[in-house]
């Protein structure tokens, strides 16, 4: 049975008279030196070696050893070696062949091993050993036995070979020592004995530590001062951080040499300079470089695919993508990954699956990046059971395996977290965020958690998160995102406290100056949480501004009603030659809309086409039906909408709808609700405009009518509630609220308030009470809203004369906005309450918004 399943074992029959014929016979051409060379296997070496023993024949032990290694057998070939004696320089050779092999193999403990072994035994290294054990100890990154080995370097004279002092500094920068790198290299410079591979080892030193500007001045100093040629090694370092600065101007000057010196025919430097060029954003440079290279590999054509997929020329990665598969180039894990990123950031993240699928079908294996884009694909589309499936197979392939490099199993981590936070399921990402030990988290782990909560409606627990981050006993950093997703959080809440503690964070931090995106985001910040004035000090002790600055501070404006100042910023961004986009023309129209100002903002819509090249979209069409309806010209609005190139999109109607609300125009208010049905866009915030509508006009049978709409299609009226900032947190109240445990005083300070108000002229306007009850059963009712039980908390527990800031998840009541003028004038304080469209400053019996809200 075993016969048929393996074969006829192979005899030795032969090969044993062989060996018997070499031992015996006096003819040079049977010598056991020669037999050895005719071994096809371990087991015919191993009779040769038995027969070498019997015989005593040693001097043939140095051909053996050869044998040994030729058939990979290196225990073998090191039994064989270890019986030499005495030692000699000669044999060093064999130790070197062992350690080499070794060191190719990736036993790095090995050579370590091989290389006290071989001293113990009398031999002495020589300057082909120590290059490779350097490789060993800068592989393992161990500084410790790499210095010792440094050490016994100098003992034995060795400090001046450059073969050697060249592994030394490629050594000390693989373990992260830098000083001891440079000062290994400044030392062979005063020797006299560097050459352009010593140039290359510091330049790879710095490149690969991210210390980019170092790495350029190195090629600078190699190519100028002492006018050493550099050669296609030394291109090929240094170009990756000319890209790293953003500095495609470095970079085009090393592709001139290249092109001059011949070096550019090299297919690793064409690599390099379209991969520059490719990171530079300079993907036509790239792509001229890629149609002219003679020889291209899978590198090529991978830089390309991957560039125009960065940058976000989706139709070109796929297109050359396509031309690789047509031409039958193997497709390895880089182009792949390259696409379904390009997929993933386009938030098409069911074609990102289809690509990922194809992938496992031609047999490649994904890596971490194919995951983590992969995951950044559902994540975008919203993708779910899909972003499930791949958590599965992670499980099942990736994560905590034997020999994982843990780096790559929190990259894949830190990938699904962010997904399951995007797909809205964050107790799923907070009870893996949970599971991870405090020192395995870095600092992606906390952002992408953070950022989760912010973007999805989870401000307070991500506020909470940032700050146990800062507590936590393993000191970690924030980065720039981690600080942006914290300040999202501020801006979603209305923190303004916690906003300027981060903002002092930041200062005292020195994050590069402070990063332009972080700024933006402290614009934006200060904008939402009721201080513009701070959020333009931001903004003019910006050195470089890009247009998110200028947005976000005209948005600011625009959301305080103070449109003169958000047209005086568009004004000065035209000015410095910034062209105005279509976000721009919807930030500058928002604007107009809640300052009242109806001519300006007529103008600029319908110039913007003209004299700027922006299209008006459905959005803008909704802005200016806004600015036309709070003006009370619906008619205008209307005729406005059928003018339309495009169909009226929900956003339009409601439009429309809101400012039927507010002028009390049922007809036209039933239209716009009607055409939201047609669009299968019913939502809470639309029915509760149509029966405030119905109950302005005292139509309770239809207000009745909608709230039971609302009832079987299962629409939930969102409960308003309003919150206040504290010194410890935030206080929110719901209508009727009774469970704050100074309630009795709250509403001792507001029914107080009300009777004073009362006494000034103020009447209860009942129409906001949407119930069908008496005038003065309203006026009760009323009283309870949240606005107000949150403005009578505030001043309990608010220092005299500080500002009061309140926010609102609702538009702000009628009724609540004409009481807080009225309260405006008998509290020191200013009233600055936040609601879901604008801010509303109120002070001495007036608001801000000056009725356009």
């Amino acid at each position: 049975m075993l016969h048929i399943l393996f074969g006829p074992k192979p005899s030795l029959k032969p090969f044993t008279t062989k060996i018997t014929k070499a031992f015996f016979s006096t003819t040079p051409t049977s010598t056991p030196t020669l037999l050895l060379k005719q071994c096809n296997s371990l087991l015919q070496v191993n009779l040769v070696h038995q027969h070498i023993l019997v015989r005593g024949v040693s001097h043939s032990l140095t051909d053996l050893i050869a044998a040994y290694v030729a058939c990979n057998a290196p225990s073998q070939a090191l039994s064989v070696l270890e019986r030499l004696a005495p030692p000699c320089p000669a044999t060093v050779y064999w130790w070197n062949v062992l350690i080499r092999s070794a060191v190719r193999s990736g036993f790095l403990e090995d050579v370590l091993c091989l290389y006290r072994r071989m001293q113990r035994l009398g031999w002495k290294p020589d300057h082909y050993t120590y290059p490779f054990v350097f490789k060993a100890c800068g592989e393992l990154g161990s500084f410790r036995r790499g210095a010792s080995v440094h050490g016994a370097v100098c003992a034995s004279g060795f400090e001046s070979n450059v073969f050697v002092c060249n592994a030394v500094v490629a050594m000390y920068g693989r373990c992260g020592a830098l000083g001891d790198a440079r000062k290994v290299f400044d030392e062979m410079l005063e020797r006299g004995i560097g050459d352009v591979v010593s140039w290359n080892s510091i330049t790879a030193v710095y490149a690969q530590s991210g210390d980019s500007e170092n790495a350029v001045g190195m090629f600078e100093l190699m190519t100028g001062d002492f006018r050493v040629p550099p050669d296609a090694v030394s291109l090929v370092n240094v170009l990756p951080s000319c890209a790293s600065l953003g500095e495609p101007k470095w970079g085009m000057q090393i592709h001139g040499y290249a092109v001059k010196s011949g070096l550019a025919e090299d297919v690793f430097v064409g690599n390099a300079v379209i991969d520059m060029y490719a990171k530079c954003g300079m993907m036509d440079e790239a792509n001229n470089v890629f149609d002219r290279m003679k020889d291209k590999d899978v590198v090529s054509w991978n830089a390309v695919v991957t560039g125009y997929s960065q940058v976000g020329r989706f139709e070109n990665a796929i297109g050359l993508f396509e031309k690789m598969r047509e031409a039958k180039i193997e497709l390895n894990v880089v182009t792949w990954s390259a696409v379904i990123a390009g997929y993933a950031q386009r938030g098409h993240g069911y074609q990102a699956l289809d690509v990922f699928r194809q992938m496992m079908a031609c047999g490649s294996e994904p890596n971490v990046v194919t995951l983590v884009s992969l995951l950044s694909g559902c994540a975008s589309a919203g993708a779910l059971n899909r972003g499930r499936e791949t958590h599965g197979y992670a499980i099942k392939w990736m994560l905590n395996l034997e020999g994982n490099d843990p780096g790559n199993d929190i990259m894949v981590i830190n990938g699904l977290i962010d997904m399951y936070t995007k797909c809205k399921s964050a107790k799923v990402a907070q009870t893996m965020f949970d599971c991870l030990l405090p020192d395995t988290k870095n600092v992606v782990t906390w952002t992408v958690m953070i950022g989760g909560y912010a973007q999805h409606g989870e401000a307070n627990e991500a506020l909470e998160l940032f700050y146990q981050m800062l507590r936590q006993n393993f000191p970690l950093k924030p980065n720039g995102f981690t600080i942006s997703c914290a300040l999202m959080a501020c801006a979603r809440l209305g923190a303004l406290r916690s906003g300027k503690q981060i903002h002092a964070y930041v200062l005292r931090n020195q994050y590069d100056s402070m990063k332009l995106f972080v700024a933006n985001c402290l614009i934006d910040m200060y904008s939402k949480s009721g201080d513009v004035d701070a959020a333009r000090v931001v903004f003019d002790n910006l050195e470089h501004r890009n247009e998110v600055s200028w947005t976000s501070l005209m948005t600011g404006y625009g959301m305080h009603g103070r449109g003169e100042e958000a047209l005086q910023i568009f004004d000065e961004m035209q000015r410095l030659g910034l062209v105005p986009d279509a976000v721009t023309f919807l930030v500058v129209l928002y604007a107009c809309s809640h300052s009242g100002m109806i001519d300006e903002g007529m103008r600029y819509f319908n110039g913007m086409s003209k004299n700027s090249g922006v299209v008006p979209g459905p959005e803008h069409y909704a802005c200016m039906a806004d600015l036309l309806g709070r003006a009370g010209r619906l008619d205008d609005a209307m005729n406005l909408i059928k003018s339309m190139p495009m169909e009226p999109t929900p956003i339009v109607w409601v439009a429309l709808l809101s400012a039927c609300r507010i002028h009390g125009n049922v007809e036209l208010g039933e239209y716009a609700a009607d055409r939201l049905t047609e669009l299968d866009s019913e939502n809470d915030g639309s029915y509760t405009l149509l029966s405030n509508i119905y109950a302005n006009a005292k139509r309770w049978k239809d207000v009745s009518r909608i709230r039971l709409l609302m009832k079987h299609t299962g629409i939930k009226k969102r409960p308003g509630c309003s919150w206040v900032q504290e010194k410890k947190g935030t206080t929110t109240f719901f209508v009727g609220d009774r469970t704050h445990p100074q309630s009795e005083k709250i509403y001792e300070i507001l029914a107080d308030l009300i009777k004073r108000i009362k006494g000034m002229g103020y009447v209860p306007e009942t129409s906001f009470a949407l119930h069908d009850v008496d005038d003065e059963e309203k006026g009760d009712l009323l009283f309870e809203h949240s606005e107000k039980l949150a403005l009578a908390y505030a001043i309990l527990t608010t220092p005299p004369g500080a500002p009061i800031r309140i926010t609102k998840n609702l538009r702000v009541c009628g009724d609540c906005h004409t009481a807080m003028k009225y309260i405006s004038m008998i509290i020191e304080h200013e009233i600055i309450l936040r609601d879901s469209s604008r801010f509303h400053h109120f002070k001495k019996g007036s608001c801000s918004c000056r009725g356009y809200w």
